[in-house]
């Protein structure tokens, strides 16, 4: 199983994404599933990867091998966001339907953010079947993977307005909680930050299963949230004003 997020604000980017691919409880091991491409100054692509290994690997392949050969129609070429989350998906469809078998399903997922040159920065989730949707004000993230257990984080927390440390740490105790969890999802973890109009891509931070960082941002989330709970209204104060209000209720 795979955990990814994207974040986009006004201030730019965050993207996250585990590294642990399980193929059976005796199959482990640790892909990345973020990758880089661009042009400095002028445009820059990140590509989160979800579902099918087999099938999300040859798609990154083939997109790697149109650049390096300079394919009149590259990822490179695109002249915008929603261009390039065709250009994937067109590929993704034609990788599944090289691994097709009767009864199976290859199916994989991908999440492509970034900022063409006088353009807005925009992430967008492209399906299996190659159509994709994209961030909006209402929702400002998109997940692919195991998204549920990471979600209500990024429902509180996330903002327009908010700047991009807070958003990494949104991510981070994301992908936390998904990893305490679901056990099919774990480290290396890696998180990259783009800065709206940077137009280049720095290297992602990548926090391993021993980081002293991921150990500490789990102990004090936990913390935090075991003070919160005990802060919260005792039940017998809320079973009083249930009674008060029905009381009130019958006598009117």
């Amino acid at each position: 199983m795979t955990y990814c997020v994207a974040v986009a604000v006004d201030a730019g980017m965050v993207f996250c994404s585990d590294s642990l691919t399980n193929a059976g409880i005796d199959q482990v091991s640790t892909y990345s599933k973020m990758f880089r491409f661009g042009i400095d100054g002028e445009k820059q692509f990140v590509i989160l990867t979800a579902g099918n290994l087999a099938t999300s690997q040859a798609t990154i392949a083939k997109i790697k091998s149109d650049i390096r050969q300079e394919a009149s129609e590259n990822l490179l070429t695109m002249e915008s966001l929603e261009d390039a989350a065709d250009y994937i998906g067109d590929i993704s469809r034609e990788q599944q339907e090289k691994r097709s078998v009767e009864g199976k399903k290859f199916e994989a997922s991908f999440i492509v953010g970034g900022q063409i040159k006088d353009s807005r920065h925009e992430i967008i989730l492209v399906y299996p079947e190659g159509n994709h949707i994209t961030t909006s004000k209402d929702t400002n993230y998109l997940q692919i993977g195991e998204s549920k257990y990471g979600k209500p984080i990024l429902d509180r927390v996330l903002a327009p307005e908010l700047n991009l440390e807070t958003c990494a740490m949104a991510a981070l105790v994301s992908m936390d909680s998904t990893m305490r969890s679901n056990l099919s999802v774990g480290a290396p973890i890696e998180l990259l930050i783009y800065k709206t109009g940077d137009l280049n891509l720095e290297n992602p931070n990548r926090f391993a299963e021993d980081s002293d960082f991921l150990r500490d941002l789990k102990r004090n989330w936990d913390a935090r949230l075991k003070e919160a709970f005990r802060q919260m209204p005792p039940l017998a104060w809320a079973t009083n004003w249930d009674k008060s209000g029905r009381e009130q209720s019958g006598a009117s």
